[in-house]
This record gives structure tokens, C-alpha cells and sequence, in this order.
């Protein structure tokens, strides 16, 4: 009986510890909508993050050349909150 709930409680703090590590490892994706080209970074690992700060395919490119990445349009370009008085 009390190696039954010492085997409970041990698998119940793995996927209690699971799912922390889930919900902490993951990080919001910004894109700028002032540039109209971003730059999708595969990191080592697995990790990938954004970079919007390019104003042309041919410019993003050049950056990503030789790394684990891809350029492609802004989805949000042209889209930020403007100062209506």
C-alpha cells in the first residue's frame, strides 16, 4: 500500500513538473509592424524567436545567410496603433 501511493505521488510531481517546465519555457513572438520583413531564427536546441527589423527580403537574407533561418513578409506590417486626437 505505501509503495502504491509512494508510485502515485512520484508520478503525479512529473507531470505536475512537466507541465511547469511547458508553461515557463514558452515566450511570446513580437513582430514590429513598422519593418515588412522578419526573420524566423531556429536556435540551437529547438528554440526559435523572430526578428522584424528588416525592410527588404533581399536585406533579410543577407543576415540570415549561413544560419538555420528563413525570411518572410510581416503578417502585422503597416498595422501598429496610430494617435487618433
Amino acid at each position: 500500500m505505501l509503495l502504491r501511493m509512494a508510485g502515485t505521488m512520484l508520478a503525479s510531481g512529473v507531470v505536475l513538473g512537466g507541465a511547469v517546465l511547458a508553461a515557463t519555457s514558452a515566450s511570446a513572438q513580437t513582430y514590429d509592424p513598422k519593418y515588412p520583413v522578419c526573420m524566423t531564427v531556429i536556435e540551437w536546441g529547438g528554440g526559435a524567436h523572430i526578428d522584424c527589423s528588416f525592410t527588404s527580403i533581399q536585406q533579410c537574407k543577407a543576415t540570415a545567410s549561413g544560419r538555420a533561418a528563413q525570411c518572410d513578409a510581416n503578417p502585422y506590417y503597416g498595422n501598429e496603433k496610430r494617435n487618433v486626437r
